[in-house]
């Protein structure tokens, strides 16, 4: 497992630290900003670390002729209004941040002072953007869905990584771009996998029903775990159905916190619950 440990917002993102926890709020405000104020306090009284937006331009995101530009539209935040939610964050004690889709939105972003960024699967091939966010010197956190390996190198190029593992602090979540995805897709074995090639830290993105295979990703080895987060997963909408709201976040949040009593320290020796058998040991 790698062993590198990242700093966010003050807090150390990596192996032997909590698993920190983002509510991904994306665009499930629905472009209804008393919901996303309403959302960011949801996931900080549910135990969340972090909160992340999406931060784009629609036409410069996908033609108008495409499905989703009419959706897009109509959930893209002004910088105003985001620039509320990240001072609302700040208010609550709660991280914003956000995934951008352009460079511009990448300007906006460093106006904000945003601690850490956030790369989409699809933009894992994004060499423009890449560059673009590795100007910035800050941390990576980069979905991996449909990335193959040598994408994952060119990737880490682009943002600015050397061959020995400096030059960028860069977050991999293992991630599947199926949505909803069904349990047995979820492929956790590749969490330890994208461990031992890129050092750590490596979380998992959800895009499950529930909560059980975020949790099997942190017994895998996931040091972050990305949730959609939504107040009703059944509004209408592209991500709410597989969301969590409020109480399941909840849930999620204290079935990590369990799950990591449950793994321990990677230690060796005599452990407190072995003290009694101590006296039965046969050295010779």
């Amino acid at each position: 497992m790698g062993d590198k440990v990242i700093k966010i917002a003050g807090s150390n993102v990596g192996a032997g630290m909590p698993v920190h926890i983002i509510a991904e709020v994306g665009i499930n405000h629905d472009g209804d900003m008393a919901k996303a104020v309403q959302l960011i306090r949801e996931a900080k009284n549910s135990g969340a670390d972090s909160v992340k937006l999406q931060t784009y331009i629609t036409e410069y995101r996908v033609p108008k002729d495409h499905a989703v530009y009419g959706i897009l539209k109509q959930c893209e935040l002004s910088h105003d209004e985001q620039k509320e939610l990240f001072d609302l964050g700040k208010d609550l004690g709660i991280t914003v941040f956000s995934t951008p889709f352009d460079d511009e939105s990448v300007d906006f972003l460093e106006s904000l002072h945003t601690p850490v960024y956030k790369i989409a699967s699809f933009d894992s091939v994004n060499t423009q953007l890449l560059k673009k966010v590795s100007l910035t010197k800050k941390p990576v956190i980069m979905s991996t869905g449909m990335t193959s390996l040598d994408e994952l190198g060119a990737a880490w190029k682009a943002l600015g990584g050397n061959n020995d593992g400096t030059g960028c602090d860069l977050l991999l979540m293992h991630c599947v771009s199926s949505y909803p995805l069904k349990d047995t897709r979820a492929n956790l074995s590749i969490i330890p996998y994208l461990n031992s090639v890129h050092g750590g830290p490596v979380g998992y993105s959800d895009h499950t029903i529930g909560t059980k295979i975020p949790l099997l990703g942190v017994a895998a080895g996931a040091t972050l775990i990305e949730k959609h987060f939504t107040l009703d997963v059944n509004s209408e909408g592209p991500d709410h159905a597989m969301s969590a709201d409020p109480k399941t976040l909840s849930e999620l949040v204290k079935g990590i916190r369990w799950v990591e009593e449950v793994l321990g320290p990677r230690e060796m020796g005599a452990r407190d619950a072995e003290k009694e058998a101590l006296s039965y040991r046969r050295p010779s």
